[in-house]
């Protein structure tokens, strides 16, 4: 989604659609917001998204990795199991969504080998594999040769890495396109404005702007913080995280990587996502600098640089677009997915660097509290009182 106007502008003209009341309003069009609509109008529910431009925030820039063994971190076994979840109903989500909109969303079981290319690196990578195994998750160790064997076009200095089959990779771009198509022919109104003042009518949410609904989703990604309405305490502690990212073009008859390619370059990390279609995904920077979303010619060299170190015919390819996005991360990097604290306000936030990843999860949790008025076992740990409790506990 992108940021709040001081005005609501629709891109073209409303319906009586767009201003009677749904059951549901979720505020923001990104792979999350899109998801909730889906899978809540097949559960009966009248839904209307609000959101300028679908598709086009952290969803658009992202890589589209299913990774939740390669990415897992020190101190995130709660995400984790989320993760480890969202991945394996991948399959059946992408299946009953690609009959739905009629359109393939490039789901790839490839699976993912991690690199280390200098000792180091090397060392970094074996301690994640320690941590892996101690999770009970499996990964591979391969020598150097064997990782070539895997890649033929590695770096002959690369020193070993990690076989990780579980995890795989999704067409972010052509998931948004069939998550809008799945959502018009399920009945979702689609207002083409930008949210700007959620509505209260006391102490409870009943909608945003012009647009009315019992219940009203807070799914904008790293903007969700910024609408007006609501008393600051009560939004959801999100941030912009600014990553860089390159999109190459590889049309030999010899593609140049066949696996997801996550990597350790002299202490930096990079991932290589290759599409079927000749694509390849080179990413991405983290950086703390706000809703800055210039590319930057030391972003671009860096993640260049260290690709080149690690695959040395990239230099080859074609580079066919360079762009920013801002990632929605949170105080502690794990999403916000249940009540907000305020009646008839629902967060589906701060999902960071795994919102493709846990776009399953997290719609059919909230669908099933939109419901039901409860979520499914395993969300405990993501509500975003949590953060109130916190700030609660460090006062007294």
């Amino acid at each position: 989604m992108s940021g709040p106007s001081t005005e609501a502008k629709p891109s073209g003209p409303s319906t009586e659609a767009d201003r009677s009341a749904s059951d549901v309003i979720v505020i923001g069009g990104g792979v999350i917001g899109l998801a909730i609509a889906w899978r809540s109008a097949l559960r009966g529910l009248s839904v209307t998204v609000v959101d300028p431009e679908p598709g086009s925030g952290a969803s658009h820039f992202a890589a589209g990795m299913l990774a939740p063994v390669t990415e897992v971190h020190y101190g995130e076994e709660d995400l984790l199991q989320l993760n480890l979840a969202s991945n394996r109903r991948y399959p059946s989500f992408v299946a009953e969504l690609e009959e739905a909109a009629r359109t393939p969303v490039g789901y790839r079981e490839c699976g993912t080998l991690a690199i280390a290319f200098d000792t180091d690196d090397k060392a970094a990578l074996d301690h994640l594999h320690r941590y892996q195994t101690s999770l009970g998750l499996a990964s591979t160790p391969l020598t150097s040769r064997e990782c070539r064997q895997l890649e033929p076009f590695l770096a002959t200095s690369v020193r070993g890495g990690l076989l990780v089959e579980g995890d795989h990779q999704v067409d972010n771009r052509r998931l948004v396109t069939a998550l809008l198509a799945a959502c018009a022919l399920a009945g979702v109104v689609l207002h083409r404005a930008r949210a700007n003042e959620i509505v209260l009518a006391g102490d409870r949410v009943v909608g945003v702007d012009g647009l009315r609904a019992e219940h009203t989703v807070l799914a904008a990604g790293c903007w969700s913080g910024q609408l007006s309405g609501l008393p600051a305490s009560a939004l959801p502690p999100v941030r912009p995280v600014k990553g860089q990212i390159l999109r190459l073009r590889d049309d030999s008859s010899r593609p140049l990587i066949g696996h997801n390619v996550r990597a350790i370059v002299r202490g930096r990390p990079i991932y290589l996502v290759p599409r079927a279609d000749g694509e390849i995904v080179l990413g991405a920077t983290a950086e703390e600098l706000g809703y800055d979303q210039t590319v930057t010619v030391g972003g671009v060299s860096d993640l260049l640089a260290d690709a080149r170190e690690l695959l040395p015919g990239i230099s080859e390819l074609q580079l066919a677009e360079s762009s920013a996005g801002l990632r929605p991360g949170s105080p502690d990097n794990s999403p916000m997915i249940g009540p907000s604290g305020v009646e008839g306000l629902v967060f589906a936030t701060g999902h960071y660097r795994n919102g493709i990843l846990l776009t399953p999860a997290t719609a059919d949790a909230v669908a099933d509290l939109l419901v039901t008025g409860s979520l499914p076992a395993g969300f405990t740990a993501f509500d975003s009182r949590r953060f109130a409790s916190a700030v609660f506990e460090a006062a007294t």
